[in-house]
């Protein structure tokens, strides 16, 4: 009898420890994933700026416009958590949609080079961005499965694991697609 209440407290001991070191290898990939939405959306940031002042001169009287686009990338920098980061950036792709539909009146603008690879590299990163988003939700979703689900669930919110947030849309209006053309080119 006490060998076999030994075996079952043991059997509980062992499901508890690989119980609790998945939820903290999926928390970590968890982690990593943000970081690498974090790390392409820090170049996101950081080309705005060198596109605003290409366009800059060439776009005298659409100040507002090139306001309104750092005024979004500097609420987008200060953004804590994906549901956060996903309305900021939102409102900063619009931003940046209304900064090329506007560039399309400065045909000066099609042919500098600067301006072209400025908005290669920003299309290029956004493509990053949605793939980092994609692969983040995913090792999320895993996670908050793994934490949920029996036995982990018996310990999960003991030990402090919490659920993850998820990049979604919540508002309506981000759901529409925007129609960006990033090449400058005249159809």
């Amino acid at each position: 009898m006490l060998w076999a209440l030994l075996i079952v407290v043991a059997v509980i001991a062992v499901l508890v420890v690989v119980g609790y070191n998945k939820l903290i290898a999926m928390k970590g990939q968890t982690m990593n994933a943000w970081k690498q939405i974090d790390v392409q959306l820090k170049r996101r940031h950081d080309l705005i700026p060198n596109l605003v002042s290409a366009v800059k001169g060439a776009m005298e009287f659409e100040k507002d416009t090139l306001t309104a686009v750092m005024e979004a990338r500097s609420k987008a920098m200060t953004a804590t958590g994906p549901a956060d980061a996903s309305r900021k950036e939102g409102e900063l792709t619009q931003a940046l949609g209304r900064l090329f539909a506007v560039a399309e009146n400065y045909p000066q603008l099609k042919a500098t080079e600067n301006v072209k690879m400025l908005q290669e590299e920003l299309s290029s990163t956004e493509n990053k961005v949605g793939f980092a988003r994609q692969f983040y939700n995913d090792i999320a979703t895993k996670y908050n499965i793994a934490r949920e689900t029996f036995p982990a669930v018996l310990a999960a919110g003991a030990l402090g694991f919490k659920a993850a947030e998820l990049f979604e849309i919540t508002e309506a209006a981000e759901r529409n697609v925007p129609t960006v053309d990033l090449s400058m080119k005249r159809g």
